[in-house]
């Protein structure tokens, strides 16, 4: 599977787009797609593979899924959410100054770049500005 999606870049976001996350175990992703299709009416948007963490991810509306055995998938169930934004340093900044924790800093991931913040309230959430790859230009 090689990286697919139908918006390469985020930095025209004028809001961002919040991700429910999505769990589901190796072999299942085409059903689960399939399943949030035609639960929402909507296409997936996005296909990838993260070969980094041993996951495969897509996107169909409001969904993250996240393909990975239990071992793989551990790290990621304790971030509450995804949004996707348009630039990943001006939320670096705007949640320093609330007082919220960055607990994995920005790095680059199939998409673009990302991070993931706890915020004063305990909510656990990854930040992700998508950037067109090498192969989407």
């Amino acid at each position: 599977m090689t990286l697919w999606r139908r918006d390469t870049d985020s930095s025209d976001r004028t809001e961002p787009r919040v991700y429910i996350r999505a769990f589901v175990q190796p072999g299942t992703l085409d059903d689960a797609i399939g399943f949030y299709e035609r639960l929402l009416g909507v296409e997936a948007d996005l296909r990838t593979p993260y070969p980094e963490k041993g996951l495969s991810l897509a996107t169909v509306g409001a969904f993250l899924i996240i393909e990975g055995d239990d071992e793989t998938t551990r790290p990621f169930r304790a971030t509450h959410g995804t949004l996707l934004v348009d630039d990943v340093a001006g939320y670096l900044e705007r949640l320093a100054a609330e007082g919220a924790v960055i607990t994995d800093p920005p790095i680059d991931v199939p998409t673009g770049v990302g991070f993931t913040a706890r915020h004063p309230d305990g909510t656990v959430v990854e930040y992700v500005h998508h950037r067109p790859q090498p192969h989407e230009r």
